[in-house]
């Protein structure tokens, strides 16, 4: 892999980058991994910001839009866009270039569409290695679109700056289902589609959310390039909130440590899922199980107590 290349923005060497680094192929981990050792040092920090929102609020339109006024104003600009995908193909249904021609037109903005591959959250096994070649080629923004479902919310506002959640007009419902889990997370809320016939009810939610919310509440129509400046300048000033603050710097610690966390667990799983096949003590659990001798959540309690300790047990060995 051609690092200076891709130091330099090259579009082919950045789609190789990734796709090795998103690769789950065994065999292609030490090449990634000396890749993104390579690129570490490399790697300054972008703005990175989050950009999740139900299906219909318009994120890649809002997402096109935003990023052509970045460009004017002299920023690169890399976009990662997480398709849903079919659970058995694994491959993504959506395509983020296609929605966004323009952008994408542009020498100076990188789309990249991958598949969520069925993950929870919304996001790839590897969007942080992701966004780590996206700043090693030195963008100066970094966006992530999330499918909008399940525990998207959640994951992108570990790896970004700020995030940043669309909605629509008459969005009371919305704000009310969105209460337990994400308005924690939300540094920015935007009211999109307001124009037209939508202005008066955007207007309406933008004060509902006002008194319902702590966090900056806008307005913006993508479709008439409107409230955009506004948008970009509040994620302006809550990053240089966060610098002020030197909460910042705790931000990417406490960031970093979940990536590793994740990454150790998913490294573990692997590992784990593999040793359990064909695996006798396994069987006879299975066998118990078929034959009603004992409950699956027990068979599991005690497989994994029993398991637990002879993986350690080869592992410590392996470590020696």
């Amino acid at each position: 892999m051609n690092v200076e290349k891709i130091l330099k923005q090259d579009r082919r060497a950045l789609a190789r980058a990734i796709t090795l680094v998103e690769s789950q192929n065994p065999e292609h981990y030490p090449q990634a991994f000396a890749l993104l050792d390579a690129l570490l040092p490399h790697a300054k920090r972008a703005v990175r910001i989050g950009i999740s929102g139900a299906p219909g609020v318009g994120k890649s339109t809002f997402i096109e839009v935003f990023g052509l006024w970045l460009i004017a104003q002299n920023k690169s600009l890399a976009v990662l866009t997480v398709d849903p995908s079919s659970t058995q193909s694994q491959g993504s249904v959506l395509g983020d270039k296609t929605r966004m021609q323009n952008l994408s037109a542009d020498k100076r903005a990188f789309i990249r569409p991958s598949p969520s591959s069925g993950k929870l959250g919304g996001v790839t096994f590897a969007t942080r290695e992701a966004l780590l070649v996206c700043e090693a080629a030195g963008f100066d923004v970094v966006i992530i679109e999330t499918v909008g479902v399940g525990q998207s919310e959640i994951t992108v506002a570990s790896m970004v700056d700020t995030f940043v959640l669309l909605v629509q007009p008459g969005g009371g419902d919305e704000l009310q289902g969105a209460k337990k889990g994400i308005l924690e997370l939300v540094d920015i809320i935007v009211v999109n589609k307001a124009d037209g016939d939508l202005k008066k009810l955007a207007n309406q939610s933008a004060s509902q959310y006002l008194r319902s919310v702590k966090v900056p509440i806008l307005k913006a129509s993508a479709l008439h390039n409107q409230g955009i400046q506004e948008v970009w300048q509040a994620i302006e000033k809550h990053r240089d909130n966060l610098k002020q603050t030197g909460a910042f710097p705790e931000k990417i610690k406490q960031q970093n440590k979940q990536w590793f966390l994740e990454a150790l667990t998913e490294n573990f799983l692997k590992k784990l899922k593999a040793d359990l096949k064909n695996n006798a003590e396994v069987d006879n659990y299975l066998s118990a199980i078929d034959s009603c001798e004992i409950s699956v959540a027990h068979a599991a309690f005690l497989a994994c107590n029993r398991l637990g300790k002879i993986f350690l047990s080869r592992g410590r060995e392996r470590l020696n």
